[in-house]
C-alpha cells in the first residue's frame, strides 16, 4: 500500500529516538485543504484506531486510516535535504496534480495505482 525509501525508514527510526517513543510509529494521512484541494498529514502514534490499516514498512508501523488508504494506494515517502529544505516528501500516483511545496494535491476519481519506491 505505503513505501518507504531506506533514507525515509532511517529518519523516521532515528527521530522515534530522539524523541524517545519506543513502541511508536507513523500516522500518515489525507485530509481537506492545502492550495490544491487535500494535504498530507503525519504524525506519531503508538496503537491503531478502529479501522486501521498498520504496515510495517522497513522497520518502520505505519498507521493508515480507511479513508486516508483510498488516496495513499501506490504512494512512496521519501526523505530528502536539498538548498531548499529538508523534510518527508510523497509521491502519490494517485495525485493529477499537487502544489509546488508538495504538501496538497488532486485526484481524479478512479483506481489508486500501484507502484512502489524506487
Amino acid at each position: 500500500m505505503i513505501s518507504l525509501t531506506k533514507e525515509a525508514a532511517n529518519q523516521l527510526q532515528h527521530m522515534l529516538e530522539q524523541k524517545d517513543l519506543p513502541g511508536h510509529g507513523l500516522r500518515i494521512f489525507v485530509q481537506g485543504g492545502g492550495c490544491a484541494g487535500l494535504q498530507y498529514g503525519m504524525l506519531y502514534e503508538d496503537k491503531a484506531q478502529e479501522g486501521d490499516t498498520v504496515l510495517d514498512v522497513e522497520g518502520v508501523r505505519l498507521f493508515v486510516d480507511a479513508l486516508s488508504a483510498t488516496y495513499l494506494k501506490g504512494a512512496c515517502i521519501d526523505y530528502q535535504e536539498t538548498a531548499l529544505g529538508t523534510g518527508f516528501r510523497v509521491d502519490n500516483p494517485n495525485a493529477v496534480a499537487s502544489c509546488a511545496c508538495g504538501s496538497s494535491f488532486r485526484t481524479e476519481s478512479g483506481e489508486p495505482v500501484e507502484k512502489t519506491c524506487a
